[in-house]
């Protein structure tokens, strides 16, 4: 008899649900069961919660963390000088690279007035797949006052690499969130080059309010072999692509506007835009760049400004292995 992975999507051992997308239309080519481990195995399953808030001494710190293999957490770090009194974690997996049948859920709580900076010890691969699909969901909530950086490092798809995510933001009013994510065309250096020969990348961001108001949702769906990624108007000659959220009280989005400048630079093969979230939200700002520590260093240099109109502290220099 045939094994039917869906009897497994329910509840992985710990008792944590697993990530299911078998609902979404995209998904719908990409449903076969792995021919190895089952979708919601352990060690492909990962979970994380990490929860901060402000302590009895005013500091902000890990509160709660929960986790699962594949991911890793380690201890908070306090080694930003331009905001030392804030908690940096680097989200870790012991698992390689993600390969067809993985499942991920992240959840990011910042309680009143907490703060904290998060991204990943490295770059994250969609390894080559010929069943099934990686997915990841992730929920942040952010409460009254609380402040939230969210940087991972790149996504590098594969050939036939098959990736969908899901991010649910919760926010305060009040609260502050930078939110970025980078997308290589593929492998660039790989054998002759690997560009845009992943078969499908979904990735899906809403927010709302903690009244449940809704306040946007963005959505973009790659697929190269339906729709060439290099014609103008989507990646034209582009290889990266980096795109940033960031929510925040309507006073602090207009002057992060104010002083940001869209450009193209055709000399450093760059460019970036920006524009108003719906509902008073936020911002968008996009980068489009050849190699990954340009539009890195771009987005890091909104953060600048991001950080400045919202907190009136600088930037510290980035690690220069970063």
């Amino acid at each position: 008899m045939a094994f039917d992975y869906q009897t497994h999507l329910t509840t992985h051992d710990s008792g944590v649900p697993v990530v299911d997308f078998s609902d979404r239309n995209e998904m719908a080519p990409y449903l076969d069961a792995p021919k190895a481990m089952y979708v919601g195995a352990p060690g492909k399953h990962g979970y994380l919660r990490l929860g901060f808030e402000i302590d009895a001494r005013g500091k902000s710190i890990l509160r709660d963390l929960d986790r699962r293999a594949p991911l890793i957490v380690q201890q908070a770090l306090y080694f930003d000088k331009g905001m030392p009194e804030m908690p940096c974690i680097y989200i870790l997996s012991s698992g390689g690279p993600n390969v067809e049948g993985d499942r991920y859920q992240q959840e990011i709580i910042l309680k009143r007035g907490a703060f904290a900076w998060v991204s990943t010890g490295a770059a994250t691969k969609i390894a080559e797949m010929a069943h099934n699909y990686s997915g990841l969901r992730q929920k942040i909530v952010l409460e009254k006052d609380s402040y939230l950086e969210f940087m991972p490092e790149p996504v590098y798809p594969c050939r036939h690499a098959r990736f969908i995510s899901d991010t649910d933001i919760i926010a305060d009013s009040t609260a502050s969130l930078f939110y970025s994510e980078i997308f290589m065309g593929g492998r660039k250096y790989y054998n002759d080059r690997e560009l845009y020969e992943y078969d499908i990348l979904s990735i899906c961001s809403h927010a709302s309010r903690p009244d449940g108001t809704p306040l946007f949702r963005e959505k973009f769906i790659i697929k190269p072999q339906t729709l060439n990624p290099r014609q103008l108007g989507i990646m034209g000659e582009y290889d990266v692509f980096a795109n940033v959220i960031v929510l925040a009280p309507k006073k602090i989005a207009d002057s992060i506007y104010a002083v940001t400048t869209p450009f193209i630079d055709r000399t450093r093969h760059l460019a970036c835009g920006i524009t108003h979230l719906p509902n008073d939200a936020g911002l968008l700002f996009k980068v489009l760049g050849m190699e990954t520590g340009p539009v890195k260093q771009t987005v890091r240099e909104f953060l600048g400004v991001f950080r400045k109109q919202a907190k009136g502290r600088d930037l510290s220099d980035e690690f220069p292995w970063r």
